[in-house]
């Protein structure tokens, strides 16, 4: 199935039923008094968060969605029926803004979160409604209301714990595949992702988390360059990146990293691995700066392909331009090296995270009836 990721939608929702004006006409009941019922309601239009959804495919091809019209109402106080409502389902992550303000107006970030997104109108009222002592056969009667109108904009932003950010062919997708049941393309050519991928990678029986691939990242990707500017979002819901670095640097131009104090070859290949880190954390800070705030960890990828020494000899050029404080591992995605240990240790930062924000949120609530008594023994003092 294509993977989209963005669409526009027009919506109508039903119309209300007109009321009617009728007079109860019956053998030996010469004066009966009016009748007319109300008119039946308008269907309305809601959005419901199914995590059985993956994709806004469906709305590319079915782009103006109608609900039906209210019945009109009947003489002897029959009312009009009601139209059936429309449920639109919608991934999980969904964000709907308005097409015309883009003003954010609902996100969809739970299984089953239902939404409405235009409201039927409410059917007329008949003359039955108009009746009093002084108007004993009324002959008015109201319209339907008119149902809303929208056109709105679906924004999916992926729902993963954990996303992988690098340039193209830095092992991404040999990473998720390695550490999850997901079976992305790999080849040996870049933009062989181009679309995000998930995989949910499980480290016991009762923990797991999910992992989050998005195509490769290059230069002036904020600004539209590239494939990944598209898919940048899908990170902004996650907790942790994972930086990959292909430590073999193919393909790096490392005229600009030479310098005449550092001219051993790992020496300055190091300096063009850490200029790619710097370049992609400035594309992070151009698209986003809460996403450029996020925990990032660096993951030394390919390491199969390179000795010992060479290793070292490159990290440790790296170290000293990034000065990077957060933690670095070393992994082959290709041999499965290192995957394990960082997986493990991805899981114990989500854990440990977990156990945070739950202490916050209780004593967030705790400050909250704390004030909320303070303000009982306000108002009951004399």
């Amino acid at each position: 199935m294509k993977f989209i990721d963005e669409a526009f939608v027009e919506l109508h929702a039903g119309k209300g039923g007109n009321g009617v004006a009728a007079f109860r006409r019956e053998k030996f009941i010469p004066k009966g008094g009016p009748s007319g019922g109300d008119g039946g309601k308008g269907g309305s239009i809601w959005a419901i968060a199914d995590e059985n959804v993956n994709t806004l495919i469906h709305f590319r091809y079915a782009r103006i969605h109608r609900a039906r019209n209210g019945e009109q109402g009947q003489g002897s106080d029959r009312y009009g029926a009601g139209a059936p409502d429309i449920e639109l389902k919608m991934p999980v992550g969904t964000m709907v803004f308005d097409a015309e303000t883009d003003d954010l107006l609902f996100d969809l970030s739970l299984h089953g979160e239902r939404v409405l997104l235009a409201k039927g109108g409410d059917g007329g009222l008949g003359n039955l409604h108009f009746k009093s002592s002084t108007n004993r056969a009324p002959r008015q009667c109201t319209p339907g209301w008119p149902g809303e109108s929208r056109r709105l904009r679906l924004e999916l932003k992926l729902l993963a714990d954990v996303g992988l950010l690098g340039l193209p062919n830095a092992g991404k997708s040999t990473l998720i595949a390695a550490a999850s049941n997901a079976r992305p393309k790999v080849a040996d050519y870049p933009f062989t992702t181009l679309a995000p991928q998930l995989g949910v990678v499980e480290t016991s029986l009762e923990k797991s988390f999910v992992m989050a691939d998005i195509p490769g990242l290059i230069e002036g990707a904020a600004q539209g360059a590239g494939l990944g500017h598209q898919f940048l979002r899908h990170l902004q819901r996650t907790r942790l990146i994972l930086h990959l670095v292909d430590m073999t640097g193919a393909g790096l131009d490392m005229s600009s990293s030479s310098t005449s104090e550092d001219d051993q070859p790992d020496n300055t290949m190091g300096l063009a691995l850490a200029r790619q880190v710097q370049l992609l954390s400035k594309e992070l800070q151009s698209y986003d700066l809460a996403l450029a705030e996020k925990p990032c960890w660096l993951v030394l990828n390919k390491i199969d392909m390179l000795t010992e020494a060479e290793r070292q000899a490159r990290w440790k050029a790296m170290k000293k331009k990034l000065a990077w404080k957060a933690p670095v591992f070393e992994i082959s995605g290709l041999t499965r090296e290192g995957v394990k240990p960082l997986m493990f240790a991805v899981q114990d930062w989500l854990t440990e995270q977990a156990k945070r924000d739950a202490v916050a949120s209780a004593t967030a609530v705790e400050s909250n009836e704390d004030s909320l008594d303070v303000r009982k023994e306000v108002r009951q003092r004399p």
